[in-house]
């Protein structure tokens, strides 16, 4: 039961990451969930609102926080298509978030496992549950399509920059 809960909130921030996708952002998306129900989304947004901290997870709490009217956020889940970095991680410890859900693994910069686990931390006072991987496949394919978009069309500019043509 838990299993197909978890994927089809993950579903619903794979929809989120489409919005990032669209706006030519990398394709993250976020949902956080509290007693079964969606509050807030997010998606990436740090280029176009000229904001480092505009990640998908931050993007998120900030709504979920607004909506719920505390910056606390106990009870509540974060689904998420891409491991959390170090930033995610400590919002999300300072949010007092019971579980945290991703879908594909960061190896440059997670912080819940792949790079350091920030939430197995034991002198910290607040502890999240985390689970990775869930819908990973789905969440890393995005990720890597839009990565060779960009490649190709980068390639395409500079060969029309250079007069080169490609078979």
């Amino acid at each position: 039961m838990t299993e197909t809960r978890d994927a089809i909130f993950m579903q619903q921030a794979l929809s989120q990451a489409h919005n990032a996708w669209a706006l030519g952002e990398v394709p993250v998306g976020a949902v956080v969930v509290k007693d079964g129900e969606v509050v807030a989304t997010g998606f990436n947004q740090p280029i176009g609102t000229h904001d480092p901290t505009a990640h998908a997870e931050i993007m998120a709490l900030r709504a979920a926080a607004n909506i719920l009217g505390n910056y606390r956020l106990p009870g509540c889940e974060l689904f998420v298509t891409l491991e959390p970095c170090a930033m995610c991680s400590g919002a999300m410890m300072h949010a007092r978030l019971a579980r945290v859900v991703y879908g594909a693994p960061d190896p440059k910069t997670g912080a819940c496992g792949s790079v350091v686990n920030l939430f197995e931390q034991e002198k910290l006072n607040h502890h999240t549950e985390v689970l990775g991987g869930v819908l990973a496949d789905e969440c890393s394919t995005l990720l890597k399509r839009f990565f060779a978009e960009r490649r190709r069309a980068a390639q395409k500019l500079i060969d029309q920059a250079t007069g080169t043509t490609r078979d």
